[in-house]
């Protein structure tokens, strides 16, 4: 039964993870990343599109419509989620979408207001509060960043660019006036919740046809990697609390360094960190030791993203010594 761990947000700048690291005991990851066959990654997205066999970049709407229970059919989508622009230290930094905890009430509101300003484009829906989905008439000639990856990083006020960046950018900045003005926003200003006053476009493209079934079963809350792995026919369960054994080849998104790691605070992804390693990384490499799972992958996204895969025999090698995060040279 091999397994795959996909951890978002591990990878810090090399001085920080050492800092942060230096007294945490991880022994099974320090074990694992000493054992392993290492892999240079060029990221998430590029992993999963690699590993189900489809182009990069994914079509983040078209699947997360299918994983939230949609039928994209055959159209061209685009994810315009809400988000809130915050100015730290005199740059725009892109808060998740999760943090405006938006009611469905607040989010019809909001939508039916933004909806006409995009009307030309497409048709705007929801399959959940903060989840946006246009429906292009035509493809957007915009090249964009995705939006998790640009969760708590600087906006760069050229995106997006590309032959249609323009006009997308002054939609967008239409849509940033009438947002300071609704009603919604500034019912949540009275109450000291934070507001949404901008849209992020991302995750443009069709389904695919298909994908490949490189896991039995995917257990994820990413209604993205959800919809991919609906694609490629794959059982498909929330994230458990804890390691749980399974039989088959498994793939787990394990996403609880995300919130720490898109505030900057180094604790709180320590914290968390250490809860991997005692819920996941531990039980996982146990198994992976006594032959249970045969063969453990951990896939490392951030900076200096890789893969490190580790089979029991390979875990038996006791001469090659434990490694530290910050030391990796995938």
């Amino acid at each position: 039964m091999p397994l795959t761990l996909l951890v978002p947000a591990l990878l810090w700048p090399r001085e920080i993870l050492r800092d942060t690291t230096f007294d945490l005991p991880l022994p099974s990851l320090g074990r694992l990343l000493g054992r392993a066959r290492l892999r240079p990654l060029t990221g998430e997205d590029g992993w999963l599109a690699e590993t189900f066999g489809i182009t990069a970049p994914l079509p983040a709407a078209a699947l997360r419509l299918l994983g939230d229970g949609s039928q994209p059919d055959n159209h061209n989508w685009i994810c315009l989620d809400p988000v809130h622009l915050r100015l730290r230290e005199w740059a725009l930094i892109a808060d998740a979408p999760t943090a405006l905890a938006l009611n469905a009430e607040e989010d019809a509101a909001l939508r039916e207001a933004i909806a006409p300003l995009f009307s030309d484009f497409g048709e705007l829906l929801a399959t959940a509060a903060g989840r946006w989905h246009l429906r292009l008439a035509q493809p957007a000639r915009i090249e964009t960043k995705p939006l998790p990856a640009a969760v708590g990083r600087a906006v760069d006020p050229a995106l997006p660019s590309g032959a249609d960046g323009a006009e997308w950018r002054r939609r967008l900045a239409e849509a940033q006036t009438l947002l300071h003005t609704h009603e919604v926003n500034q019912r949540r200003i009275e109450v000291g919740h934070i507001t949404v006053n901008h849209l992020w476009p991302w995750g443009q493209g069709r389904l695919p046809d298909g994908a490949r079934r490189a896991f039995d079963r995917v257990l994820t809350d990413d209604p993205v990697l959800r919809g991919l792995a609906m694609l490629a026919g794959c059982e498909v369960a929330a994230l458990p609390a804890r390691h749980i054994p399974q039989s088959g080849k498994t793939l787990v998104k394990l996403g609880h360094l995300s919130a720490a790691s898109i505030a900057h605070d180094a604790m709180a992804w320590r914290e968390a960190l250490a809860q991997l390693e005692a819920g996941w990384f531990a039980p996982a490499l146990a198994g992976a030791a006594g032959g249970v799972a045969r063969q453990l992958t951990l896939v490392a996204d951030g900076e200096r993203a890789f893969e490190a895969t580790a089979t029991s025999l390979s875990l038996r090698r006791f001469w090659r010594p434990a490694k530290n995060l910050a030391d990796i040279e995938p």
